[in-house]
């Protein structure tokens, strides 16, 4: 019997998700918000302002994943060249350098990456009552 997703309370601490394309974000965030986790999406890859993610979301934990080109083009069939996914990199260097985790997604299913997540969460007291 499937359970139904918990309440996001939005007096929980904001998470914030960020990382290159098809690194799993979008699935991580379905995963964490089915918990009840308050989540942000951050599209941090597509802009100049090294810090977008912070300006617009200043999450309490900022939570980064990771793919390299290959990865990403498996993924999600994208047409892009090594450049341009070395592009997305420098973006996001910022948002890299102030994650609180940071998580390589090439050899983890979306499961995996969303265990992580939670154990880290819990280890930082985020699901405490």
């Amino acid at each position: 019997m499937e359970s139904s997703p918990k309440p996001v309370n939005p007096h929980k601490p904001l998470v914030g998700v960020v990382g290159v394309c098809a690194a799993g974000k979008s699935t991580l965030i379905t995963g964490l918000t089915s918990l009840g986790v308050r989540t942000r999406h951050i599209a941090q890859e597509h802009s100049y302002v090294k810090d977008m993610w912070k300006r617009i979301t200043n999450p309490d934990f900022l939570i980064f994943l990771d793919a390299t080109h290959s990865t990403t083009i498996a993924r999600r069939h994208l047409n892009w060249n090594e450049d341009e996914w070395a592009e997305e990199q420098r973006r996001l260097r910022h948002a890299r350098g102030h994650a609180d985790l940071l998580i390589e997604t090439d050899n983890l299913t979306p499961e995996e990456v969303l265990s992580q997540v939670v154990i880290f969460l819990k280890k930082a007291g985020y699901f405490q009552e």
